[in-house]
């Protein structure tokens, strides 16, 4: 089932996305969706996709993103393989919708770049929970992108800022629920700039799965409803290009995971 978040006329809805047509269901947001005694509370009433301005899918209350979870990516850019997953924290206020803008001044950063990734949305309180479990508390999926300013990598010598910034986490444009993902190890990840393939990769070479990924983070962490996991970038990002590329004014990112679809951004530079 396809899950959107989108305005109408300057309300917010969610829907169920049957071709071009949105139904609405009886919820405020996501969350209230998750934690709804019924499974879904169809209105009756129907939307057309074309008169809807899509929005992120949802607001997540905390969002956890794994660094280097793919060999190749590691190698790329000359970085150790990590024995265990190296995790960091983006700041929810970075997350925008598919078709919004990235945006940056190029006083802060020169050097943007793009990662397309599975984002697994918890929809079920977990605290130490197992491997085995770990794919219960799975509400569904989005893609994201997690846009990262390099010369701030290298230079705050941590992460907060290079992946945090305001526009920096674009996600969509929808919720599969994960009844129709029944093995989120099985999916591509492509991603292009201004229609140029950059990255072509597999979620079955994500070095710790996301069974391993929910489990080992409910260890440090209580993983509420609404929380999200980004789950790392397989190889092809600009720092990795001969000579390195980067974005720009006006580039075009597109990130496509079926069955989920493809999420698409402009960049801005102020």
């Amino acid at each position: 089932m396809k899950l959107l978040r989108y305005a109408i006329d300057g309300e917010v809805h969610i829907g169920v996305l049957h071709g071009d047509e949105i139904m609405r269901l009886g919820v405020r947001n996501m969350t209230e969706l998750m934690l709804a005694d019924a499974a879904f509370v169809e209105t009756g009433m129907l939307d057309n996709l074309a008169d809807a301005r899509i929005l992120p899918p949802l607001l997540p209350g905390k969002i956890l993103a794994i660094g280097r979870n793919y060999a190749e990516h590691a190698r790329e850019l000359d970085n150790e393989i990590p024995q265990e997953p190296l995790v960091f924290a983006v700041m929810p206020s970075a997350v925008i919708g598919h078709g919004e803008v990235i945006e940056w001044e190029r006083t802060i950063t020169q050097q943007v770049d793009w990662e397309g990734e599975l984002a697994v949305i918890i929809g079920q309180t977990a605290r130490k929970i197992s491997e085995s479990d770990a794919l219960d508390t799975v509400f569904g999926y989005t893609i994201a992108n997690d846009v990262s300013a390099r010369d701030l990598q290298t230079r705050d010598k941590q992460w907060t800022r290079a992946k945090g910034m305001d526009t920096f986490c674009p996600l969509g444009p929808c919720i599969v629920t994960a009844d129709d993902i029944p093995d989120p190890q099985a999916l591509q990840i492509l991603t292009s700039v201004d229609g140029v393939e950059k990255q072509n990769g597999s979620t079955a070479d994500m070095i710790f799965d996301v069974r391993f990924l929910i489990a080992h983070l409910s260890r440090a962490f209580t993983l509420n409803p609404g929380d999200m996991i980004l789950t790392g970038t397989p190889s092809g990002v600009g720092k990795a290009q001969k000579p390195p590329q980067f974005l720009g004014e006006g580039s075009e990112v597109s990130i496509t995971i079926e069955p989920i679809g493809k999420l698409t951004n402009r960049c801005t530079v102020l």
